[in-house]
């Protein structure tokens, strides 16, 4: 009896530490995450301000502007009797300031809707901080059964972790962010270099901001990098060493030809005679100047979008590796990307603009589409190969952006360190992201060599299947290279398999047990193809009877003692704690309890060492009143 209750003192003990440690890692999390809400709700505050000033200048332009047009009008009627110099004159005096001012009127324009882009911003993070995500994409289109471990750990759709962390811009980008999730690093140098660019974007809060509101102002399509594609292969049909020089002569030989027919030096008939040779010109290769056009069609508004992207990113001298070799992947010969592309979409504009008469008459002076043509044909030639480096940086730059902000927004969260053996995870007050701060409860964990299971049994609703997932989404973090919602971690980057949501499909005409086989047969295949797999289970073959249920749980975990691997297996299964016995080096249980107190039940959400004691379905079912 006295072991007893020496043991239940300890366990006492145990829970007090714990729950003190709790309400310390609390006080210091809304510590840190005030500081976080303070800066967004001074960006609302402060461009708020901003908006309404620029709102009040905007409307004195415009009054501005009316009186000006006033003012003409009554210029032209006092003066419509005076010489043409004299009205022309009159008009003019209102006509430049009005046009002088529409320009500012324009820049004044842009200034407001960033400063909205950046309060809307700021708003939607501050949802986010209070775990409301609607405003950012899941890509729910990433969903996959089959999947290791997205499916499992709510990775990606509506209310998902994905969701949550998601600030790309750029269609790239949000590809790239979901690529590093499905297939995170293994490598421990490229994990610390993530870290490290990781830790340096945080830091740029400004800067991120910025590239998020440019990127949200002149949004990309998903078919870009399609269109883009094409700037890689040019077709070359202003090869011909007389285009370079045609382009320049035709609109020179016209201006030369008209001055000197001005001063009488050349006949009249010079004219026509030279028109018809300039229209051959103009309009000779309209075939070849169609394809480049059907290329790059429409582009214009795409590229310039980009190039204020990229242009954010040449502002800034980075130290982290990642970074560096973003940024140097955007300049060549001395030129950035954003300042060839700002080239193309100059060039782009002009194609454009074939169809209204003005663009066609101008052409025939002065045949700006076969310079167009040809200019584009030698930008490709300069720059096709550098525009797959050039969208591959802006991709990764957009996804680091996403895992800086989830950083910066998770002041107290960790970066882990790297183990550089097979097996380790162990850390101190894990939690998972998207618990609320107030009513997450956090656990430790340790698993520190191969082969090594935990056990981990308990009522339902105890917080197992909970504990399984923060485990998951923590262990998948650490690899992208992002902080951790823990005290402490160290992992080593194994492959992670999970099994925690099986399901039947009528498509597949599957049905779940068989379903929950193949994930197992997956896991077994692996494991004898030599991979290093962290493994987590919850309720090995739920598709079967109990007693079947237990001889192929016993049966399996054996199997993978034997492979050496490493996992958590969450059962109510409570025989399953026996394997402690048989292998105590390699298998050690854990548990979450239920407490039954006066007729109540209670979950402490805590981790606990042994087997569990309480199980609670039958007081439930009492409680609905089905009698048992």
């Amino acid at each position: 009896m006295k072991v007893l209750e020496y043991i239940i003192a300890i366990n006492k003990y145990l829970l007090f530490y714990k729950q003190i440690l709790f309400e310390y890692v609390h006080f210091f999390t809304f510590a840190f995450m005030e500081k976080v809400y303070g800066y967004y709700r001074g960006i609302v505050e402060a461009y708020s301000l901003r908006v309404n000033n620029l709102k009040k200048k905007i409307h004195l332009m415009g009054t501005i502007r009316l009186l000006l047009v006033a003012g003409m009008i009554a210029a032209i009627w006092f003066l419509k009797d005076t010489n043409g110099l004299t009205l022309t004159g009159g008009i003019l005096l209102f006509v430049i300031p009005f046009i002088i001012l529409m320009a500012y009127h324009n820049f004044l324009s842009k200034r407001k809707a960033y400063a909205e882009g950046l309060i809307s911003a700021s708003n939607n993070e501050l949802k986010g901080l209070d775990y409301d995500f609607s405003a950012y994409d899941g890509a729910p289109d990433k969903i996959n059964g089959e999947h290791s471990f997205s499916l499992d750990l709510d990775l990606f759709g509506e209310r998902s972790f994905f969701q949550s962390l998601n600030r790309t811009v750029t269609y790239p980008g949000r590809e790239r962010l979901t690529d590093w999730f499905l297939h995170p690093l293994s490598d421990k140098k490229k994990i610390l270099q993530r870290q490290e660019a990781v830790q340096e974007l945080s830091g740029l809060t400004q800067l991120r901001q910025h590239f998020y509101v440019t990127g949200k102002l002149s949004s990309g399509e998903k078919n870009d990098t399609a269109l883009i594609s094409h700037l890689t292969n040019p077709t070359f049909n202003f090869r011909n060493k007389i285009w370079p020089v045609l382009i320049w002569a035709v609109p020179l030989l016209w201006m030369l030809i008209l001055i000197l027919t001005l001063l009488e030096l050349l006949p009249p008939i010079i004219l026509p005679i030279y028109f018809p040779l300039s229209f051959f010109i103009a309009y000779c290769k309209i075939g070849s100047i169609n394809k480049i056009h059907d290329k790059v069609n429409k582009m214009e508004h795409i590229f310039s979008i980009y190039a204020k992207l990229f242009k954010s990113i040449e502002d800034d001298s980075f130290k982290s590796v990642e970074l560096k070799e973003i940024s140097s992947l955007l300049l060549k010969n001395k030129v950035t990307a954003s300042q060839a592309i700002k080239k193309l979409s100059g060039y782009i504009r002009i194609l454009d603009q074939r169809g209204n008469m003005g663009g066609a008459i101008l052409n025939l002076f002065t045949i700006r589409e076969n310079r167009s043509a040809w200019q584009i044909e030698r930008w490709m030639e300069t720059y096709g190969q550098e525009v797959e480096n050039w969208f591959d940086a802006l991709a990764r730059f957009d996804a680091l952006c996403s895992l800086a902000g989830f950083a910066f927004n998770h002041p107290d969260y960790t970066y882990p360190a790297l183990a550089d053996s097979y097996f380790r995870m162990s850390g101190k007050a894990l939690g998972h992201p998207l618990l609320p701060r107030d009513m997450c409860v956090r656990n430790d964990i340790s698993i520190e060599k191969s082969p090594s299971f935990m056990i981990v049994t308990g009522a339902n609703m105890a917080g197992k299947s909970t504990f399984l997932r923060t485990i998951g989404i923590n262990f998948l973090l650490a690899r992208v290279g992002a902080p951790v919602c823990a005290e402490q971690l160290t992992i080593y980057p194994a492959h992670l398999v999970t099994s925690l949501r099986t399901s039947d499909s009528l498509v597949s005409n599957e049905s779940y047990f068989f379903a929950e086989l193949k994930r197992l047969k997956m896991i077994i295949d692996r494991l004898q193809q030599g991979e290093e797999l962290f493994i987590i289970l919850d309720e090995i073959l739920k598709g079967t009877n109990s007693v079947d249920k237990q001889k192929g749980s016993l049966a399996l975990i054996k199997q993978l003692v034997s492979y050496k691997t490493c996992g958590i297996i969450a059962t109510h299964d409570l025989i399953l704690g026996t394997l402690q016995e048989e292998y105590p080096e390699y298998v050690k249980n854990y548990r979450f309890e239920a407490d039954i107190t006066h007729d109540e039940l209670t979950f402490s959400y805590q981790l606990r060492e042994g087997i569990a004691q309480n199980m609670n379905a039958c007081f439930l079912m009492q409680k609905m009143g089905i009698t048992v």
